[in-house]
């Protein structure tokens, strides 16, 4: 167990200390039981079902094969599709933090956003290998992303519930490390189970797409049985808005219209404090869609441009999960040494470097795919650590909760930045593996924003 859990609680000293870390105030004073932590870890665990299963490595993978059409074809449409979703997450994202916040209902809206993107898995299982279906399946993509994005959004608000200034590091990461592993863990139960036998589990076969489907399902469960302990184990936070608020609905759309305004009065107010920051925030949030994008079209990468099969998709993704899982841990510990900056460049600078070499020697086939598709991997995770340490390290005193919030709501406005690339290639050189080009392109665009931010962080005190 992780450093997060072997305490049975989390005991603090001072008693009015806070830390602001991602947009959330965390008392020095809170006691958090182990059970508590575990439980709210445990929905990043569940939620593997989406972000490998559904986006990833199976379902969308699933969706792009021969039995829905041209596969080029069904990439770009599935390209069109994260588009949608990107577009739909950046209008909605940043007021549904309002609608729980205050309200006493974050673990409800939780709750019910969880459970929309579990229907929308299980659905899948209506998703049946014909051209006729590709739309339906399409359809259940964009509403899973846009509805798991909405839950992520209360789900990381109740990061202040679980950890206290001393321990949100250990807690966050320990999160982190169990959507990994989850993701593993699931990849193997369907591999094994379902997908990999000629026959599998009571009988499924691979005809009509059956052995995904039902993997569909198994994932739907996954997710729903362990997003209940966060449910049950994490309390409401208080209620701090006065009921006549919470329930009119003029006073809903004035807060729906006031986080928008609030958004450009916010970023009009830090580059008057910190230039720096601001162009790091709009850096960061270039270069981390790329790195999304990275995962996002791996799987499907594989199959179309490179004839992965179905089993060799997920034997893929489990090395993906533990070689990114694995590089986190150990290149991040560099960042205390050389500082994160280098570690963001260097990192950046792998991942295009590796991603030109998927695509100049694609015709090699698979060996390159998992040369230098895994290398590119490696870079994804401390790539995106360092660019929260280097934001914590940047950050001018006073403002903490308002770049974090701004480094979350910047990040939701670039999610139609990789779809959008990766559909423009391959639609316009009629190829899957042209795709590659477009997430390379973002990458490189990130890090040469990010090249000329000044001034080197100062390390934390030993």
């Amino acid at each position: 167990m992780t450093d997060a859990l072997r305490d049975e609680g989390v005991a603090t000293s001072s008693a009015a200390a806070k830390l602001s870390a991602a947009g959330l105030s965390l008392s020095d004073e809170l006691v958090v039981p182990r059970r508590r932590i575990a439980a709210w870890a445990f929905w990043d665990w569940g939620s593997s079902a989406f972000n490998a299963i559904t986006t990833t490595f199976v379902f969308t993978v699933y969706l792009t094969s021969k039995g829905f059409g041209n596969p080029d074809q069904s990439t770009a449409l599935l390209g069109l599709a994260g588009i949608i979703g990107g577009v739909l997450v950046f209008l909605i994202a940043p007021v549904t933090g309002q609608r729980s916040d205050g309200t006493g209902r974050r673990k409800l809206w939780l709750g019910i956003n969880t459970a929309v993107v579990v229907i929308t898995i299980a659905c899948a299982f209506f998703v049946r290998g014909e051209p006729a279906y590709l739309a339906l399946g399409l359809v259940l993509v964009i509403v899973g992303t846009l509805f798991y994005e909405l839950a992520s959004v209360n789900y990381n608000a109740m990061l202040s519930q679980v950890s206290s200034s001393r321990t949100v590091g250990r807690v966050s990461g320990f999160g982190w490390s169990m959507g990994y592993f989850g993701g593993i863990v699931l990849l193997l139960i369907l591999y094994f189970g379902f997908i990999h036998p000629d026959v599998g589990l009571f009988g499924v076969t691979n005809k009509d797409g059956l052995s995904v489907r039902v993997s569909m399902v198994v994932a739907a469960l996954w997710m729903a049985g362990f997003s209940i302990p966060v449910l049950l184990s994490v309390p409401e936070p208080p209620i701090t808005v006065k009921k006549q608020e919470r329930g009119s609905i003029i006073a809903f759309v004035v807060r729906v219209a006031r986080s928008y305004a609030r958004v450009a009065a916010d970023i009009a107010g830090l580059w008057k404090v910190s230039r720096r920051t601001v162009w790091f925030l709009i850096a960061s949030a270039v270069f981390r869609d790329g790195l999304t994008g990275v995962f996002t079209y791996g799987g499907v990468l594989a199959a179309v441009a490179f004839r992965f099969s179905a089993d060799d998709v997920i034997i893929f993704a489990i090395a993906a999960n533990v070689v990114a899982g694995a590089s986190t841990v150990v290149i991040g510990r560099l960042d205390d040494v050389f500082g994160p900056k280098p570690i963001m460049v260097g990192a950046l600078t792998g991942t295009v470097i590796a991603g030109l070499c998927v695509f100049a020697f694609h015709s090699g086939g698979a060996t390159i795919f998992w040369i230098f598709g895994l290398l590119m991997c490696v870079f994804v995770g401390p790539a995106q650590s360092a660019s929260r340490s280097f934001l914590a390290r940047v950050i001018p005193a006073g403002h903490e909760g308002e770049v974090f919030g701004l480094y979350q709501t910047t990040g939701k406005a670039a999610t139609v930045l990789a779809p959008a690339l990766f559909t423009l290639f391959v639609t316009l050189f009629h190829g899957s593996i042209y795709g590659i080009i477009g997430i390379v392109i973002l990458l490189a665009v990130g890090l040469g924003l990010l090249l000329p931010i000044k001034g080197k962080p100062e390390l934390p005190q030993r």
